[in-house]
């Protein structure tokens, strides 16, 4: 493909682009820059897709408008610090490395800066699921997506005027919900037990059949357009004159009029290196248990509201995901809570769920204070940031990638740039943690 107008003719330069991460934000970044003619090159200490970006619960979660946390937290933080199997977990060993984040995380939870998490939120995703379908049709892989909605429900009827004020909540946020009865659902989600007393149904979300083969089919497609994947690890950068230089492990710099910066959880020092801002990057190390043998349990996605899990069908079988835990990037994983999803699901179905086989998973999502993304374009265009998704990184990769791409023009409208990317970034500039 034709190198894009502004390409240098540099011969140190490896690319017009790098892009640092190889996840479902960095691919579908490289991809749709390739598609405008960026000469792309992507770096990451391992293949592609084998983050966080692997083991994400599969679900298109527009719906989830709402920040990650709210005044409720409070409550929860001693039980947060003493229930190691807990939905919300915080090890009382990162506690003073954390603290500083849930300072801020506990500030936002003002009402002028929590509204404006929800905005920033709700404006990525009312885009995300058209982005998708944007984006997969340019590769011809519309089918990875199924958009036959998800369900959250619930089994106890206390929590009935719980979840009606959260359909209220969302219904004055614009999502489409809709109330269902527990015979309903059952109607879709045959094996689901009676103790299910009804719930809510989210006809504009989706869930992707494969995780990896939806990563795997952008790393092809953005191959096809020239891009190249290597695998390596950035450990410093700099930003001089019109370039960008990037130091490897293996001593090798890498040089390129733009870098973008998408590397999730692993953001934060490099990005400190190449525009001098300290962010307050800290990771949620998310769990899931695949089990093979359950491929046909359940027809779409279905959230748990008492049980806080998610349960996802997929190709190689069904994923119960949705935990989350903070302990920083270098603890072991705490493989319990992956086996813990398997005793949350009991109650939920007429016969127990089959585990032989199973397979539990733990990776690390990027997560900000304020549950925002840093999406922005700084140092006169030169690097570019794409990072912070929490658990909504499968959900706004597309649009995140739309946003890239209009980006890394510098404001000159390229013929195949997309109109379609959210309009107003104030919300999600690095320059509000300045």
């Amino acid at each position: 493909m034709d190198a894009h107008p502004q390409a240098t003719s540099d011969p140190n330069v490896e690319a017009d682009i790098i892009v640092i991460g190889a996840g479902i934000i960095g691919t579908a970044c490289a991809l749709s820059l390739s598609q405008q003619g960026w000469r792309v090159v992507v770096l990451d200490s391992q293949p592609p897709g084998m983050g966080a970006s692997y083991g994400n619960a599969g679900h298109m979660a527009t719906e989830q408008v709402f920040p990650i946390a709210d005044a409720a937290i409070v409550k929860q933080l001693p039980k947060m610090l003493l229930d190691p199997m807990g939905p919300l977990r915080l090890d009382w060993r990162y506690v003073p490395k954390a603290l500083p984040w849930f300072t801020r995380l506990l500030w936002n939870l003002r009402q002028a800066p929590y509204q404006a998490s929800v905005a920033g939120i709700r404006a990525l995703n009312e885009q995300s699921l058209a982005a998708w379908q944007r984006l997969l049709d340019s590769i011809d892989g519309r089918h990875l997506l199924k958009e036959e909605g998800s369900f959250l429900v619930y089994e106890k009827a206390d929590n009935a005027d719980e979840l009606e004020a959260l359909r209220a909540r969302m219904v004055e946020q614009q999502v489409a919900v809709e109330r269902w009865s527990g015979d309903a659902i059952r109607d879709v989600a045959l094996q689901l037990s009676d103790n299910i007393q009804g719930g809510l149904f989210f006809p504009g979300t989706a869930h992707v059949i494969n995780t990896w083969q939806v990563v795997n089919s952008l790393v092809q497609a953005a191959k096809s357009n020239g891009v190249q994947f290597r695998q390596t690890t950035v450990v410093s950068g700099s930003v001089s004159g019109h370039c960008v230089s990037l130091q490897t492990d293996s001593s090798t710099a890498l040089t390129a009029p733009k870098v973008l910066i998408a590397c999730g959880a692993h953001s934060a020092k490099l990005t400190t290196a190449l525009t001098g801002t300290s962010i307050p990057l800290d990771t949620e190390r998310g769990y899931h248990l695949m089990l093979p043998h359950e491929r046909e349990r359940l027809p779409v996605a279905i959230t748990s509201l008492e049980r806080r899990f998610i349960m996802t069908p997929m190709e190689e079988g069904l994923r119960l995901a949705g935990t989350v835990e903070f302990a920083g990037l270098q603890r072991p994983a705490n493989m319990q809570r992956a086996w813990q999803l398997h005793k949350l699901s009991q109650g939920l179905f007429r016969s127990e769920l089959d585990i032989t086989d199973a397979q539990p998973w733990m990776g690390f999502r990027p997560s900000l204070p304020d549950s925002l993304p840093i999406i922005d374009s700084v140092q006169d265009g030169r690097v570019l940031l794409a990072f912070g998704h929490h658990h909504l990184g499968l959900t706004q990769a597309a649009v995140t990638a739309e946003i890239i791409a209009n980006l890394a023009t510098q404001g000159e409208r390229h013929p195949s740039a997309t109109n379609h990317a959210v309009a107003d970034l104030s919300p999600y500039r690095i320059n509000r943690f300045t």
